[in-house]
């Protein structure tokens, strides 16, 4: 992802990602998605809940790809689903479990 040709491994993570929506939702508060229910509505620069987006520089996507990662065709992105009170150690498992598998 970080190295020349990464972009096209950045969306093959996110597309696997897409099909794990709700599990992911469930593991990004410590409320099996309660908390987060409230704020992923879609309004205020957040994704609504029950969709799974993506996009280039979108802060309203459930996942953004920054814009200089596009440009230089590699990098990183930003998964926007988790909750500030999540566990950072489920969050880590889960997108890992879904991108590995």
């Amino acid at each position: 992802m970080r190295e020349e040709g990464g972009m096209e491994h950045i969306v093959k993570a996110i597309e696997k990602m897409s099909t794990k929506h709700d599990e992911h939702i469930r593991e990004y508060d410590p409320t099996n998605g309660k908390d987060n229910a409230r704020r992923l509505t879609g309004l205020h620069e957040t994704a609504s809940i029950h969709d799974f987006s993506y996009g280039v520089a979108n802060r309203g996507c459930s996942i953004r790809i920054p814009r200089q990662c596009e440009k230089d065709g590699y990098g990183y992105f930003e998964d926007r689903r988790p909750s500030s009170n999540c566990d950072p150690y489920a969050v880590t498992s889960i997108i890992i479990k879904s991108i590995c598998q």
